[in-house]
């Protein structure tokens, strides 16, 4: 029961029942990305992604967020985008993680760009 309505009136969770709903009588699947989010489109020109996981925009790769905004690319002409050896796989925002950078991490005092001159 707690299920059903968290799925009916929270969007922060997952998807809600109106966007299943929409998604089933006029989503048509464009695709999916490597982290399993599917990408939907209606006759309308509407579009709208479905979150595998926890919803956070910025687990979008660069080729869907292109599509999502209406950017003419490659996923348009039904093309592969091309992958180069030096590119790294796309990775979610990690701000306010543990996985967050900050410079001096490892270190235990930081390091100042500067010395005093009183002592």
């Amino acid at each position: 029961m707690i299920f059903f309505l968290k799925k009916i009136f929270t969007w922060w969770n997952r998807d809600t029942f109106g966007t299943n709903l929409k998604t089933l009588f006029s989503g048509k699947l464009k695709g999916e990305d490597s982290f399993g989010n599917k990408y939907y489109e209606n006759k309308k020109g509407d579009r709208w992604i479905i979150y595998s996981d926890e919803i956070d925009a910025s687990k979008i790769p660069a080729d869907w967020y292109s599509w999502i905004h209406h950017t003419p690319n490659v996923l348009e002409n039904n093309q592969s985008p091309n992958k180069f050896t030096w590119q790294k796989p796309h990775k979610p925002n990690l701000t306010g993680t543990k996985e967050a950078y900050y410079p001096n991490k490892d270190k235990d005092e930081p390091e100042k760009k500067y010395k005093s001159w009183l002592n």
